[in-house]
């Protein structure tokens, strides 16, 4: 398990085979908002805390199988 403190603004968010998916804007409560100019729709999208395998260095990867929000990393 990580820690959620170890999440920060600016982390690279991707799939678990390292596809990019977003960039941290920031945590909120028990999820990660994604910034809103990374995305194709230009709108936040959020991520659960739930769906995060690991965070390696300055990026998160997400668990096989995670959804991915829809205009999330089409940028």
């Amino acid at each position: 398990m990580f820690e959620k403190l170890r999440i920060h603004e600016h982390m690279e968010v991707a799939t678990s085979t390292g596809e990019h998916v977003g960039t941290v804007d920031h945590v909120k409560d028990d999820q990660i908002k994604l910034t809103r100019t990374d995305s194709s729709d230009g709108a936040h999208h959020y991520i659960a805390l739930d769906n995060v395998e690991k965070i390696d260095d300055n990026r998160i990867y997400l668990k096989q199988g995670t959804p991915i929000p829809m205009g999330a990393g089409q940028n």
